[in-house]
């Protein structure tokens, strides 16, 4: 069973629990998820099943959106709602050009701290483990990027927004460092991520639904094709001799691409005469060549 499926995740479920159940419904083995959401967190978690597995760190490096509902005035030591509360604030001088002003040091490139109420490992420890037992250890900042930061809503002290950013990004911590800024504190209430990549909540299907057409039968309906998720990459059509040297590990060089007119590629999806998706290749300047990434025949 190879494929991918796009799950809405429901709140009070982990995302490894996900994957859980999808192994029970499917007795496919080979399941994993393309990013992490918090147990309380819903929306898009794309799922991959089988051979589909080995692409799984191309949906995890898309860029995702989100509806992250805040309220101002209270911070929690988990920087959501499943937290103690550890500062309390008066939001009520707060209006939108203030938080305007505010959401502007978080736009672009910016420097964030994981929460400790995280699954990253210190000393092969998960930081949530070492919270839960009082311990806090520093955390690396790292590096992310906010494309997009808009104001969807704002009944004060709550205040709804969508957020555009790229892998590895914490709304948890965005929403905690905002009440920092605003100087009265705040936590993430609700969040829903809405867009996984080319993944979109419109199109997600339930637990329930998915468990329903498992005993239906009708599985495939539901199940789309290893290369739906790899779109963005260009595609190119090799022959059998291409086709077996990519088997083997060789390089290819492939005159249909060219790298002078788009120095951006480094990707691209192959493909046999008769339609089979057979991997995707990465090119190599020095040679001029390309090497294959993934083997999915």
């Amino acid at each position: 069973m190879d494929g991918i499926l796009n799950i809405d995740k429901p709140a009070g479920n982990t995302s490894y629990g996900v994957i859980a159940r999808i192994k029970r419904l499917t007795g496919e083995k080979r399941v994993g998820h393309a990013g992490t959401l918090d147990p309380d967190a819903t929306g898009v978690l794309p799922v991959c099943l089988g051979k589909a597995t080995r692409v799984v760190q191309y949906l995890t490096d898309a860029t995702k959106t989100y509806l992250a509902v805040i309220e101002l005035g209270t911070a929690t030591d988990t920087y959501d709602a499943a937290g103690n509360i550890i500062q309390r604030g008066d939001p009520s001088g707060i209006d939108r050009n203030r938080l305007e002003s505010a959401l502007n040091r978080f736009r672009g490139t910016i420097s964030q701290t994981p929460p400790m109420y995280s699954a990253l490992k210190h000393q092969g420890q998960p930081l949530y483990k070492l919270a839960r037992a009082g311990i806090s250890v520093e955390r690396k900042s790292r590096t992310v990027t906010i494309h997009q930061l808009v104001i969807t809503d704002w009944q004060p002290p709550i205040i709804t927004l969508k957020i555009e950013c790229s892998k590895g990004t914490y709304i948890r911590s965005l929403a905690h460092d905002l009440g920092q800024a605003l100087g009265c504190g705040a936590y993430l209430k609700n969040l829903k991520r809405t867009r996984c990549g080319i993944f979109d909540i419109k199109e997600a299907i339930s637990l329930s639904r998915l468990e329903e057409a498992c005993r239906d039968g009708n599985l495939e309906n539901f199940l789309l094709p290893i290369d739906y998720a790899l779109r963005d990459f260009r595609a190119v059509v090799i022959d059998e001799a291409a086709e077996k040297a990519m088997k083997q590990g060789n390089t290819l060089a492939l005159k249909q691409v060219d790298m002078k007119s788009n120095t951006k590629v480094c990707l691209c999806r192959a493909y046999a005469p008769d339609g089979r998706f057979l991997g995707l290749l990465r090119y190599i300047p020095d040679s001029g060549r390309w090497q294959p990434e993934k083997v999915l025949v």
